[in-house]
């Protein structure tokens, strides 16, 4: 389950979460955030390609294009099995893996 894997990162969470009080340009959110724009993209195509924000691009009065970030409304149900096909998924590694 893609979403569950996107939301277990912390930083993905602040983003929706910041993103959840207002729609917000990278710019602004990653000093809002205290993160850098570069590790903020990363982030955002992450949520993006999870579904669970969208990205405008819009251009000022002055010419200057700006890319707004919002949250797509979504629900999730979870349940023991949708964790346990969740945990499937998961690389030995994340699985906790002591090799």
């Amino acid at each position: 389950m893609q979403i569950l894997a996107t939301l277990a990162n912390p930083h993905r969470m602040r983003v929706l979460a910041a993103l959840t009080a207002q729609r917000n340009y990278v710019s602004r959110l990653a000093r809002e955030l205290g993160i850098s724009r570069a590790l903020l993209q990363v982030h955002l195509r992450k949520l993006e390609a999870a579904g669970l924000v969208t990205a405008h691009l819009e251009v000022a009065a002055d010419g200057k294009s700006m890319k707004f970030y919002e949250v797509r409304p979504f629900a999730l149900q979870l349940t023991p099995e949708t964790i346990s096909d969740a945990a499937r998924t998961l690389s030995a590694d994340e699985k906790g893996s002591t090799e």
